[in-house]
């Protein structure tokens, strides 16, 4: 029998500062996602923790540690919990679009207020609109940009206050990227309505995941992720349910406290 696709090659990064763990250096293993199996190979890796930027698939290779953990959302069996319940009524009257990859200028100008606001000092920060248009655009995959748009007057398109890259793999949705109006104030827990609305979308396609990248025990920016469940974590002997109880930070604290107002 023939193989649907060549064995691909791996590379390695060179070692550089990790942007989530104080103190220590970060290293990833990729490939690239080429020719004509390219969806096929994707959805392979993104089986064994693979992520996608553009047209090269990676995940963490770093000497000494492995803090980062795959983690996808169990959407048959998901049940929203009360705060959850209480997001997904405040925002549903938001207008919801899946657009074919093409970025506009709208989507950019939301992606600058969006990491001006969460992540000023980040790598991402210094992105221009043809960086933005490479992240959109370059995908050798399935890929959708996922709209949320305040009601329309008159017949007029709403505000655009979320979007989300999102490539549709064989047994899942993987959020490539999302962001959202987090500096305005007007749509508290838009982010994780952004998330819920995926698995509901994953259930409806008969999807059974939803892949939601790396999470990091003990890293607050990472703990939101185990607040869909049930979730699994991806360890040397395969994907297994996440048992354990996060316990709710200080930051978490005083978000869940703006969501509930």
């Amino acid at each position: 029998m023939t193989a649907p696709f060549r064995f691909p090659r791996f590379f390695v990064t060179s070692p550089s500062p990790c942007p989530y763990l104080p103190g220590r250096q970060e290293r990833k293993v990729f490939t690239e996602l080429t020719g004509p199996h390219a969806g096929e190979l994707n959805d392979a890796l993104g089986r064994i923790g693979f992520r996608r930027s553009q047209g090269v698939a990676y995940r963490p290779s770093c000497a000494g540690c492995t803090a980062c953990v795959s983690v996808r959302v169990v959407t048959p069996e998901f049940v929203p919990n009360a705060t959850q319940r209480k997001l997904m009524k405040r925002h549903a009257d938001l207008e919801v679009t899946a657009c074919r990859p093409w970025a506009t200028d709208e989507q950019f100008q939301l992606l600058r207020r969006y990491l001006s606001a969460r992540h000023p000092g980040g790598g991402m920060a210094g992105m221009d609109e043809d960086d933005y248009a490479d992240m959109v655009e370059h995908s050798p995959v399935h890929s959708v940009i996922v709209e949320y748009r305040e009601p329309g007057v008159n017949g007029a398109r709403g505000r655009l206050v979320g979007a989300c890259l999102t490539d549709r793999q064989a047994d899942g949705l993987s959020m490539i990227y999302s962001f959202f109006a987090a500096d305005e104030g007007t749509r508290p827990g838009l982010g994780n309505y952004i998330i819920m609305d995926h698995i509901v979308r994953a259930r409806e396609a008969g999807l059974p995941y939803v892949y939601l990248g790396y999470w990091i025990k003990g890293s607050e920016r990472m703990a939101y992720k185990t607040r869909f469940r049930p979730i699994e974590v991806l360890g040397p002997n395969g994907w297994r349910l996440l048992e354990e109880v996060q316990p709710v930070t200080v930051a978490e604290q005083a978000a869940l406290q703006g969501e509930l107002a």
